[in-house]
């Protein structure tokens, strides 16, 4: 037991924590703050609705589907894109540079769980017409998109 190391608790906090950031195919809610060493958001994604098919620079993936129903498509390792339904109980990982969408079934929550907002999103096809995402448009959009949710 003396081998325990000591923390300095000063940087310790026991606040909570939710910033959500509306998307053209539903909302997201991250509740990992900032500067974390990884990412956890709650993905809302409308019936009907799809994220663009897009391939990440530096970031990985996993989800876990938790109400309603979703699917993602995805490159499997011969290069071919194909879809699979999330079924509850399961998680899903995209590896860098990997294609993949997300869309809703019916109206489904995801929680994706990944490694930091780092990189570029390049979109390869978007039904809301957006351009790929560098660092510099993600900081700006979810400056101009984004509410910290309080316990006021």
């Amino acid at each position: 037991m003396n081998n325990i190391p000591h923390f300095n608790p000063a940087g310790f906090t026991t606040a909570p924590y939710a910033k959500r950031t509306e998307k053209p195919w539903g909302y997201e809610l991250h509740w990992v703050p900032e500067g974390a060493p990884y990412i956890g958001k709650l993905l809302h994604i409308k019936a009907g609705a799809r994220i663009s098919l897009q391939i990440h620079d530096k970031k990985e993936e996993s989800w876990f589907i938790i109400n309603g129903r979703g699917a993602v498509i995805w490159e499997n390792n011969n290069g071919e894109l194909i879809e699979t339904e999330l079924k509850p109980g399961r998680g899903y990982t995209i590896q860098v540079g990997q294609k993949h969408r997300l869309k809703g079934i019916t109206d489904c929550d995801i929680i994706e769980a990944s490694t930091p907002e780092e990189g570029t999103t390049w979109r390869l096809e978007d039904d809301y017409r957006r351009a790929h995402q560098t660092p510099e448009e993600r900081a700006a959009e979810y400056a101009k998109h984004a509410q910290i949710l309080t316990d006021k």
